[in-house]
């Protein structure tokens, strides 16, 4: 047995189930010649296949091992089962291909005629895993001059080309079916040949087989594919969507393969311009064809040449194989004229930020306006308009700044309620403190409006906090996760309740850590909804945008792996592709880390007993005095908006999500569980407390009459 290594037609291991007793004497015999080589790699694989991450579940155990027979390499292999072996050799093709879209192609059987440029295109449809079943065909053996573009070795010289590729594929993946016909193909066996099969790959030498070959594809309904390994000509003839399609585009016309039967070379060049096209041709190859026969034994085929071919090919195959769109026609992927394109790329250096414009203080009124900017808000869209007369300050909420996670206005109404506070606290602090109201519905006065009048109230307590309010930033940085100092929780919840409004709160740390996890998956549904998506997207200012409203970029607090991450998540094209797979899990990694590195996760609720937008003001004026009281306290503040906040009815989330929004629902109910937030309550803000470095900066806002609102 061992003596057959070179030469011979075996083309295909023998694969041994040892458990079948002739397989097994068949393994003895070959276990007791001296001459084959054993390598064993099923342990070794399947420690590889258990460090997979989310590798498939895949039912088979040892009794699925199987030995492989290379007669031409005199040596046995061990191998575990079909499936867990393609499972792992093809780990690395997800996500260019998911295991669906691999399992789709691998029920592909392809047929290649013509083993010089087929046998790199065969090897990479087998070495991508793109085909179930693989069909060769040549009549030839290799000699010296065929290995300049034949990965083949000197061993292979005098072995039929269709057999050198198999023995190859066979050596990647010996449990890959793979037919020879080794006398090639001709009249009486092209249907033969391409019975069964999906696609046809055509890269034979006889113009008058290329063109029996097309005939019979059409005939058989089959997609025709052919690679020219010059300038990357692909051609690509749609047979199973156009039978009556004419063969070669039209290009050579009415013409029958007993035309182009026995030509010299010499007789073949002027159909090969005429498919070709004179002015398609590279120079090189166009002066070559002046000299076949002359001083060129035949026209010239380079290996790089040939190996972009074969992934031309590939690439065809896939969207055939896949279904995606690729009509009949010709291509060119021109690598030569592709490189004289070569330019440096843009640079990629850091952000250059303008400084912040510093206005002169102006009066009372306008600290007040100023103040009232400095508000909290979502995506600091700051929802509001001032309007400020000798008698008081109107303040509108701005339906024009609403997003889609702002339902029916409730994070405005929230946001406008904490503008009210910081106006009262401003207001008490230059001696002008007076009553407000908030006025919900009436004629012209929009869907909300805060009324402030002027008066000569000085509220101590209120004024105490003016510092504090012009100075309070969201601080989006990680945290230590240290324990909220004793007393911190007792303070805070007594003065939500003073504010007429409730705290809940996660201390604990697996409680933590589970807020975490349902925030993060919130935030994941947020980039994988197109309408959300932009929505957040458009939050973000850069250098070159309008500063005073939306998130700072530098405030997100990005460690430089962050940056990359979100940098690509900017692309939509890249959320929609993993939308397209029900993907994305590290996608809520960024709220997920800073909850989990959090002291304490709190709600700011209130009894949701109203159905106006007058309660979610009233809360939002809590939500300013907690956040402020934290910061005294020693806590880093960030809102966290899940996308369930504001929904309080059963629709809501459809309107805004409808892909998800049942699982919106379910991470609704158990963060209200998590919270032990009872059914009466409503939340007006969800805020992460940590121990942690200041803020880097703190995001803009709009200028009010002259005052310097900036950080």
């Amino acid at each position: 047995m061992g003596g057959d290594r070179s030469r011979g037609t075996h083309h295909r291991p023998l694969i041994i189930d040892q458990s079948d007793p002739e397989d097994a004497r068949t393994l003895a015999a070959l276990r007791d010649d001296p001459g084959i080589e054993f390598t064993d790699l099923r342990e070794l694989l399947r420690i590889e296949y258990g460090k997979m991450v989310a590798a498939p579940d895949i039912s088979e155990g040892p009794e699925s091992d199987r030995w492989i027979y290379y007669p031409w390499r005199a040596a046995v292999v061990g191998l575990p089962g079909p499936r867990i072996f393609r499972a792992i050799r093809l780990d690395r093709n997800r996500n260019k291909l998911t295991r669906s879209e691999q399992d789709r192609l691998a029920g592909l059987a392809i047929g290649i005629v013509g083993q010089s440029a087929g046998h790199a295109i065969a090897h990479l449809l087998a070495l991508e895993g793109i085909c179930g079943r693989l069909r060769l065909a040549d009549l030839d053996e290799i000699e010296l001059s065929n290995l300049n573009r034949v990965p083949g070795t000197l061993f292979d010289i005098g072995v039929n080309k269709a057999v050198v590729t198999a023995r190859r594929i066979a050596e990647l993946d010996p449990y890959l079916p793979v037919e020879i016909f080794g006398a090639g193909v001709d009249e009486n066996s092209v249907d033969d040949f391409l019975d069964g099969l999906a696609i046809v790959v055509e890269e034979c030498d006889s113009l008058d087989m290329k063109l029996v070959i097309r005939m019979a594809a059409a005939r058989h309904g089959i997609p025709l594919l052919m690679e020219t390994s010059d300038r990357g000509l692909l051609d690509v003839e749609r047979f199973d969507l156009e039978p009556q399609r004419p063969a070669f585009h039209g290009l050579l016309g009415d013409i029958s393969a007993a035309d182009l039967r026995g030509l010299t070379a010499r007789e073949k060049a002027p159909f090969v311009v005429k498919l070709l096209g004179a002015s398609g041709l590279s120079a090189r190859l166009g002066a070559s064809l002046v000299e076949v026969g002359e001083t060129v034994t035949s026209w010239p085929q380079l290996a790089g040449d040939v190996a972009l071919g074969a992934a031309s090919a590939a690439a065809a195959v896939r969207r055939i194989g896949l279904g995606v769109k690729l009509e009949s026609g010709r291509v060119r992927v021109d690598l030569e004229s592709h490189l004289d394109e070569v330019a440096d790329p843009p640079p990629t250096g850091d952000l250059v930020w303008a400084e912040a414009a510093t206005a002169s203080t102006a009066g009372p009124i306008d600290h007040v306006l100023a103040c009232a900017q400095r508000a909290p808000s979502g995506g600091n869209m700051q929802p509001w308009s001032l309007h400020p007369g000798p008698s008081g300050l109107r303040i509108e909420l701005a339906t024009e700044y609403s997003a889609a996670m702002d339902i029916g206005y409730r994070g405005s109404a929230v946001a406008l309620g904490a503008a009210v506070y910081n106006a009262r606290v401003a207001a008490a602090a230059h001696g002008m403190l007076g009553p407000y109201e908030f006025i919900e519905g009436a004629p012209g006065s929009g869907e909300l409006v805060a009324s402030i009048r002027w008066g000569d109230g000085r509220n101590a307590d209120l004024a105490a906090n003016y510092p504090a309010v012009l100075h309070r930033a969201t601080n989006r940085r990680v945290g230590t996760g240290a324990r909220l100092a004793d007393g911190v929780l007792g303070s805070l919840a007594a003065l939500a309740e003073s504010a007429g409004a409730r705290l809940r709160t996660v201390v604990d740390r697996p409680d933590i850590e589970e807020a975490a996890r349902l925030l993060g998956d919130s935030d994941r549904i947020r980039y994988l909804t197109p309408r959300l998506y932009e929505e957040m997207l458009a939050e973000v200012r850069w250098p070159d945008d309008d500063p005073d409203t939306g998130i700072d970029a530098r405030s997100l607090e990005l460690a430089a792996d962050e940056w990359a991450a979100f940098e690509i998540t900017t692309r939509a094209d890249v959320m929609a592709q993993l939308r397209s797979w029900s993907a994305g899990a590290a996608l809520g990694k960024y709220t997920y880390d800073r909850v989990l590195s959090s002291s304490a996760i709190v709600a700011v609720t209130f009894e949701g007993t109203k159905p106006g937008l007058t309660e979610f003001a009233e809360a939002g004026a809590a939500v300013g005095q907690v956040w402020v009281q934290a910061e005294r306290l020693g806590l880093c503040v960030q809102p966290i908006s899940p996308v369930y906040l504001y929904s309080r009815r059963p629709g809501e989330l459809t309107a805004i999500s409808p892909d998800f929004a049942d699982t919106l629902a379910s991470l609704q109910g158990r963060f209200l569980n998590l919270l032990d937030v009872p059914e009466h309550e409503t939340m007006a803000l969800v805020l992460r407390l940590s121990y942690a470095p200041a803020a880097t900066v703190r995001s803009r806002r709009r200028p009010g009459l002259g005052v310097d609102t900036s950080s």
